[in-house]
């Protein structure tokens, strides 16, 4: 309702605009009531692939589509809402429909992959990104490479792409961020400590990162917190993935004490970090 009226207020500004300059011919006055209505629908469509409630987009792309079914940016809309949503395997299956459009291009297939990963299908994804012509440069296009060679313990071409998708962008925080992730999980602890700390110069809010950083860290027996901001939650939290580690390597007395900083530090109860404690102390009196 408060669509149309938004457009109804425009119509009107733009027939009014159109009685002010003279005589005007109909087809004049219907070429600016199009372009009044397309700017208003570019702007709707703009609010609600940002900051609009994904699953109400997913809902308005649905009805416009039940009326123009054809409509290859409304096809686009859905899958960007669904993805948002993470309802992946829906987003997959209306971006492959995307992909089938006689108007899809290489950007389409891009952001099919994308859901694709999402919901699983790594095999399929792959042969997606092979489609695509190796002149198609993109920063998506080379960080879903990057994952997919990860996902294929194939370290080399993994580094490699994801060295160029942090050259292709301006906000590299989550790439820099998945790169240290996959030099953890090779064991390369000091390499994946550099670039969760490079990913937080970029992004300092990046909580993942932060996590991560200290997972690098202790895997290493680095039991110190990083030098990086925080909030006292987030410190808390941070000091209890350090206890965690600490109790994993088998370092007991090192953990527990960690374990009661992360609910000294923690402003409410910290409930995960109290039962792990008790646990802790349960094991070792037994």
């Amino acid at each position: 309702m408060r669509q149309l009226s938004v457009i109804s207020i425009c119509l009107c500004s733009a027939l009014v605009l159109a009685a002010c300059s003279g005589p005007t011919s109909e087809e004049e006055v219907e070429r600016a009531i199009q372009d009044v209505i397309a700017s208003d629908e570019a702007s709707l469509n703009e609010i609600m692939l940002s900051v609009a409630d994904p699953n109400e987009a997913a809902a308005y792309y649905r009805r416009l589509l039940s009326e123009q079914p054809d409509r290859i940016d409304y096809q686009r809309g859905l899958g960007t809402s669904l993805v948002r949503a993470k309802k992946s395997v829906e987003a997959a299956a209306v971006w492959r429909n995307v992909t089938q459009h006689p108007l899809s291009n290489n950007d389409d297939k891009v952001d099919y992959a994308d859901a694709l990963i999402r919901a699983g299908e790594w095999d399929e994804a792959e042969v997606v990104l092979d489609s695509i012509p190796p002149t198609i440069e993109t920063y998506k296009r080379y960080r879903l490479e990057a994952m997919v060679a990860d996902s294929n313990n194939e370290w080399d071409h993994a580094d490699s792409f994801y060295e160029t998708a942090v050259g292709l962008t301006t906000k590299p925080s989550s790439v820099l961020n998945n790169w240290g992730y996959s030099k953890l999980t090779r064991g390369d602890f000091q390499d994946a400590e550099r670039l969760f700390f490079e990913a937080l110069n970029y992004d300092r809010d990046l909580f993942t990162a932060k996590n991560n950083l200290v997972l690098a860290r202790g895997a290493q027996r680095n039991y110190k917190m990083p030098v990086i901001e925080v909030s006292q939650v987030e410190r808390a939290q941070l000091l209890y993935t350090l206890a965690l580690s600490a109790v994993k390597q088998g370092d007991i007395t090192i953990g527990k004490g960690l374990l009661q900083d992360a609910i000294d530090t923690h402003p409410q109860h910290f409930e995960e970090a109290v039962r792990s404690l008790r646990a802790l102390e349960s094991n070792i009196s037994n």
